[in-house]
């Protein structure tokens, strides 16, 4: 031991003893680090973003600092670099997916405003997917370029815990590379659930870990799932020309709010996704052509029926990453019915020095956003002499269905749960965005509610956009209601004509009067 002090504290030989040949040699080694000095100030187990926001900000306040971070391939064999869900399968993909079926409908519009387009219009699902996933791994080069310049060391290993200050990481190689810190953040996110109890929904399903990365057309798709991430992919797949079946359990985009899910599904049935409501799939089958033949049954009726299907998309939830990391050996306690790890307001675990952030941690939305802020803001407390806290209310957020539905603060029912019926008051309106005009479409599901106290001045406590760039109107009011906007307030806002966004300051009708909520001019 005294040896291997030694080879500690010579200069440039951090790492010299590092790989060991048996498990019993690392653990061994392990034992003494935790001992004595550490390799880093801080090292992240996860790189996505927000670890990676929370190295980048503590190598900024001159940490020493690393980040680990490995793609297990999902069961159909897709992996991907650095950077996370968000970058590699998530927020990115799917926006830019969106857009192109978005651009399918403007095309559809187009000749309402003299441009002749030649018809049939024909999409290419390898064209567009080379595209996007070219514009991934440039994202995934930026991050590594971005650690290197911060001096934040990289390593693509797969880490699990020795110790409290320790954990082993194993290559691709089966190399295995120790590292120690004095703070260590989990930040390792989630991966989608897969029914594992339905025959073949392993062997012939994929999840959002693969429909980005498909070279080829997933064809005639049947999306299971009512989460945001079923109904994204099933309204682009359905913009771009595909024939989408979405089969739903329950009730849409459980969490917001019912009546606005409601509506997102309106749209998309009536501009061609099918849906088959209360259903559960119970056999996926692969027949002699290669097609899929899925059976399911009628949760009410107990009835069964058979489809046939390209591709099968299981879009039913997501698990955290925490099974692998050895947590039950340091004592970092999880929720043994979603197995997240419990932290506190600070992000701390049942650890003092180890935190968690992001999906991975209890109670924590999973958005991108509050994981990058979170990140930040920990690295700010632990190097930086701050004690700001990440506020996780009025967080605003938008579900990318063909029609967009932003929203930020309460839900009509979370609203009425807390202060009561009573106390509450909603305004709303069925508006029609102008460039819906020319082109004839329909606009029967693009609605606005404000749901605020009843009380003057009235405070705003959610705000809910079904309609055209609802992410860029829903941001802008976001500030508003986390500063703290009345009613009042909102009322004597000016709106930008002609916008969409205007029609959120010219809510005058309340669900309480019963007058119809319909604008009919300026």
């Amino acid at each position: 031991m005294a040896a291997m002090a030694a080879v500690l504290r010579g200069p440039g030989r951090r790492f010299r003893w590092r790989t060991q040949a048996l498990a019993g040699g690392v653990r061994g080694a392990a034992r003494g680090v935790a001992a004595g000095q550490q390799d880093y100030d801080l090292l992240v187990i996860g790189g996505g973003s927000g670890g990676l926001a929370c190295a980048k900000e503590a190598a900024q306040l001159g940490r020493k600092v690393a980040v680990v971070d490995y793609v297990e391939p999902s069961p159909q064999g897709t992996k991907w670099g650095l950077g996370g869900t968000c970058v590699n399968v998530g927020c990115i993909p799917k926006k830019l997916m969106h857009q192109a079926a978005l651009l399918g409908g403007m095309i559809q519009d187009a000749h309402h405003y003299g441009w002749e387009v030649a018809q049939p219009i024909r999409h290419d699902w390898r064209k567009m997917a080379e595209a996007v996933q070219n514009h991934v791994k440039s994202l995934n080069w930026g991050h590594r370029v971005q650690l290197q310049d911060r001096k934040v060391k990289y390593f693509n290993i797969k880490a699990s815990f020795i110790n409290e200050h320790t954990v082993c990481g194993i290559a691709k190689s089966g190399k295995e590379t120790l590292l120690s810190a004095d703070h260590i953040v989990i930040a390792t996110g989630g991966r989608p659930r897969y029914p594992t109890h339905i025959e073949g929904a392993l062997e012939y399903g994929i999840t959002s870990d693969d429909i980005f990365w498909l070279k080829e057309s997933p064809g005639k798709t049947l999306v299971v799932g009512a989460s945001y991430v079923a109904l994204e992919c099933a309204g682009f797949l359905t913009g771009i020309g595909l024939d989408t079946t979405v089969m739903m359990r329950s009730i849409p985009l459980r969490g917001f709010d019912q009546q606005m899910s409601s509506l997102v599904m309106e749209h998309m049935e009536s501009h061609g996704t099918q849906f088959l409501k209360g259903c559960i799939p119970t056999c996926i089958k692969r027949l002699p052509d290669g097609q899929l033949q899925v059976t399911w049954e009628d949760r009410t009726s107990g009835k069964k029926d058979t489809g046939i299907f390209d591709t099968v998309l299981w879009a039913i939830g997501r698990i955290p990453e925490t099974r692998n990391l050895n947590l039950k050996e340091v004592g970092v306690n999880i929720n043994p019915e979603n197995q997240k790890i419990i932290v506190d307001a600070q992000d701390v675990t049942s650890v003092p020095h180890i935190y968690a952030i992001g999906d991975v941690a209890e109670g924590r939305p999973e958005l991108t956003p509050t994981a990058i802020m979170a990140g930040k803001l920990l690295a700010q407390r632990l190097f930086g002499q701050s004690s700001d806290l990440m506020d996780y209310n009025n967080v605003p957020t938008t579900v990318f269905t063909p029609l967009e539905y932003g929203c930020v603060g309460l839900s009509e029912e979370e609203a009425v749960a807390r202060h009561g019926q009573e106390h509450i008051e909603v305004y709303h309106a069925y508006y029609k965005p102008l460039e819906f005009t020319v082109a004839e479409r329909d606009a029967s599901q693009c609605y606005i509610k404000m749901v605020c106290l009843k009380k003057p001045p009235q405070l705003v406590l959610g705000l809910h956009f079904l309609g055209p760039n609802a992410g860029e109107v829903t941001q802008g009011f976001a500030l508003g209601i986390k500063c703290g906007a009345s009613y009042a307030q909102v009322m004597r806002t000016v709106g930008i004509h002609p916008t969409c966004s205007e029609e959120v300051v010219k809510l005058r009708i309340s669900k309480r009067s019963g007058l119809d909520p319909t604008v009919t001019g300026c």
